[in-house]
């Protein structure tokens, strides 16, 4: 069962930046669809996506997995017969999760999940790769590096499939879709003072891109042809192709 995310429903300070630790991977699942958009939205369309252009026989990785809600339901929709599926996060919390919500669908010789940094973990034989809410967390200086590794791991025809919050050189657009994004979570269920103590919270620690600067990284990384699939304000997903 959920837990409900009441993390910072409290009136005390914020002490430490925002990190992926036991008490959010509590709530996690529960945080990320008050939090991100058309989130269940999402996976259906990479699924879709990876029944288009995914190769049998190769890997589908998610980097920064979290509590692997995403692999869980694409494998759930495409099974086993042409895919394996191998999960990424840094957070053991996350990963312990993960691996307690697979064991409940799956064989886990099938399904994997491990700890690990996503700049060194070894990614293999990919035919697709993942990233949903995570480049954003890592500091503006590596990004290059981790997805022109990405890029070098995926097979001829594979696709990196990119979500990203983010911003927009227009300061008034950008406040303004801000705010809508803030009436989401008020819709929510979340209060002014959750949302405030979030934002400060990840102030520090959330770095987004432009849509602008996530499509030039991925072009100067190798990807040939670079698309938004999908937009709400200031959440977008991008598919990228290697060929």
């Amino acid at each position: 069962m959920n837990q409900k995310d009441k993390l910072f429903d409290r009136d005390d300070p914020i002490m430490n930046d925002f990190a992926f630790d036991v008490d959010v991977a509590f709530v996690f699942d529960d945080m990320v669809r008050r939090s991100v958009p058309f989130y269940d939205h999402i996976i259906q369309m990479i699924i879709q996506i990876i029944k288009k252009f995914a190769l049998k026989g190769k890997m589908v990785y998610d980097l920064g997995c979290s509590t692997g809600t995403t692999l869980i339901e694409i494998s759930k929709i495409l099974g086993f017969d042409d895919y394996q599926y191998v999960g990424i996060d840094n957070s053991i919390e996350m990963i312990q999760r993960a691996i307690n919500k697979a064991k409940m669908y799956h064989d886990l010789n099938k399904i994997c999940f491990h700890e690990g940094e996503i700049e060194s973990y070894p990614v293999t034989d990919a035919s697709v790769v993942i990233m949903n809410y995570t480049l954003q967390f890592i500091r503006p200086l590596k990004r290059e590096q981790i997805v022109r590794k990405i890029f070098h791991a995926l097979s001829e025809k594979g696709v990196f499939i990119l979500s990203e919050k983010v911003v927009f050189p227009n300061s008034l657009i950008n406040r303004d879709f801000i705010e809508f994004y803030y009436d989401f979570k008020k819709s929510m269920g979340y209060s002014e003072l959750e949302i405030a103590k979030k934002r400060e919270a990840l102030e520090n620690v959330l770095i987004p891109f432009s849509i602008e600067e996530n499509k030039e990284l991925l072009l100067k990384s190798g990807f040939q042809h670079v698309e938004p699939f999908f937009q709400w304000f200031n959440f977008v997903s991008f598919l990228a192709l290697k060929n």
